[in-house]
């Protein structure tokens, strides 16, 4: 990558494998007479702060602050699946930040990136969540979560989104561990 060219990034937390395979199993179980784009389980994450299309310069800064916000908090973080929810464009599980530092993990963040000149808060609170399924108009769908256990997030990561015909596909480009 060269210094102008463009690249969508964005900053989220790595699920655990075990989870990963949990949520999968769940879409395959629920989801597949959806009329919507199942997320495919290597792209899904909990987003702490998306970015958009930046210059390729930007992303040795950015990862200098991600590592930096998340070695400021704890491990593991300890979020819990609490219910399906469907806004506009996607159908997602929302997590309860059952200790509230993913959410102090967001905000540092998000306040870092603003401060380096590459993030613009949204107007909203940051909600965490694994989008699960995409759609051109919500579907009314209903679900209960399959799995109501603890999920312990241990990483960070900043990825890149390649759009395609068929969907996003995410590329991890730099990992940071939580609590250092």
């Amino acid at each position: 990558m060269v210094g102008d060219e463009r690249i969508r990034l964005f900053c989220a937390l790595q699920l655990p494998d075990d989870t990963l395979d949990a949520l999968a199993a769940w879409q395959e179980r629920e989801l597949r007479s959806a009329e919507g784009r199942v997320v495919p389980r290597g792209n899904l994450h909990v987003t702490l702060a998306f970015l958009g299309s930046r210059p390729a310069g930007d992303l040795e800064s950015v990862a200098d602050e991600l590592r930096a916000a998340s070695a400021a908090v704890p491990a593991p973080l300890e979020l819990r699946p609490v219910r399906y929810r469907e806004t506009r464009n996607v159908g997602m599980i929302v997590l309860e930040d059952l200790s509230g530092r993913a959410t102090a993990l967001a905000d540092d963040l998000q306040e870092r990136l603003e401060r380096l000149g590459v993030y613009r808060r949204e107007g909203r609170s940051w909600l965490p969540h694994v989008t699960v399924l995409r759609f051109r108009r919500p579907e009314g769908l209903r679900f209960g979560v399959a799995n109501t256990c603890s999920i312990h997030v241990v990483r960070s990561a900043l990825y890149r989104s390649h759009l395609g015909r068929d969907g996003a596909r995410y590329e991890v480009l730099k990992t940071a561990a939580l609590g250092g």
